[in-house]
């Protein structure tokens, strides 16, 4: 996923990969079948007799193509190239389709693991983590995490095992 084997340190493993969860894909799944429904209305009632019925059919597919890339693919694209991993010795966060962007939290680092839900994500097993480091950043608040109350406790189960010396126990 966003972390390779090869990137791992001597001792390090792999607890948990994960993308952003589902629910931020439902904006645009209802783009796209809006967009392909009002495009099929706009191609169906242009009058097969027009002069122009050519050109206004490749208008109504142009802009259709571009309304779905801006709003249905390119979110796709944000969402799976959004990914979060959880080793026993850090927390890595990579974003970003052409440019992009990473960043680690060394367990050590971590100085304060929480977790918020609304109704609905308690419903759908989501929420909004915070993390909070010694680092430059300090606090990240991470949107949409999946199974939020299990990674929270992970998280935090191995912030102990860092700051207790016991990163390698939980095998």
């Amino acid at each position: 996923m966003t972390l390779p084997d090869h990137h791992l340190t001597e001792g390090e493993r792999r607890i948990r990969s994960f993308h952003p969860h589902w629910k931020q894909l439902l904006g645009p799944v209802l783009a796209l079948l809006l967009i392909a429904l009002a495009a099929g209305a706009g191609l169906y009632l242009i009058p097969g007799d027009w002069q122009y019925a050519f050109y206004a059919r490749l208008a109504v597919g142009a802009i259709a193509l571009i309304l779905l890339t801006v709003w249905s693919f390119v979110p796709y694209l944000r969402w799976k190239n959004t990914g979060y991993v959880l080793t026993t010795h850090r927390f890595t966060i990579s974003t970003g389709v052409l440019n992009k962007s990473t960043d680690e939290i060394p367990m050590t680092k971590v100085n304060t693991v929480s977790s918020d839900q609304t109704l609905f994500e308690r419903l759908l097993g989501c929420g909004t983590l915070t993390v909070e480091s010694a680092g430059e950043k300090g606090q990240i608040a991470l949107k949409d995490i999946p199974r939020i109350q299990e990674v929270r406790a992970e998280l935090f189960r191995l912030v102990e095992d860092a700051s207790d010396g016991d990163v390698d126990q939980h095998a």
